[in-house]
């Protein structure tokens, strides 16, 4: 996983929204404040339709490609509530978690 990279964009952005029923909600996009949007508004996905994000907990860039973003994203949903608690409150835990597979 590159997280940091210098005089580049991210093609992706994996990110957590924190939901109204204390749950989190993972997902990826290419852009992060329109995805983010379309949650509030009900149309990005059935889970924030039915429980709403109360904000974004946390994000990370992508430089990859979208295999990259998908396998992040699939490894922080099979996470406990505990890890992702822990990779909001400490972004950069999850690129060591993630590598040290």
């Amino acid at each position: 996983m590159n997280i940091v990279s210098v005089c580049q964009f991210p093609k992706f952005w994996v990110y957590i929204l924190y939901c109204v029923n204390d749950s989190f909600y993972t997902g990826y996009t290419t852009h992060l404040n329109r995805r983010y949007q379309a949650h509030v508004q009900g149309v990005a996905a059935k889970y924030t339709r039915s429980y709403p994000p109360v904000y974004l907990a946390q994000s990370w860039p992508i430089y990859g490609e979208k295999h990259d973003a998908m396998r992040i994203e699939r490894f922080i949903k099979k996470l406990d509530k505990g890890q992702k608690q822990t990779v909001i409150a400490d972004p950069l835990k999850l690129e060591k978690m993630y590598n040290g597979l």
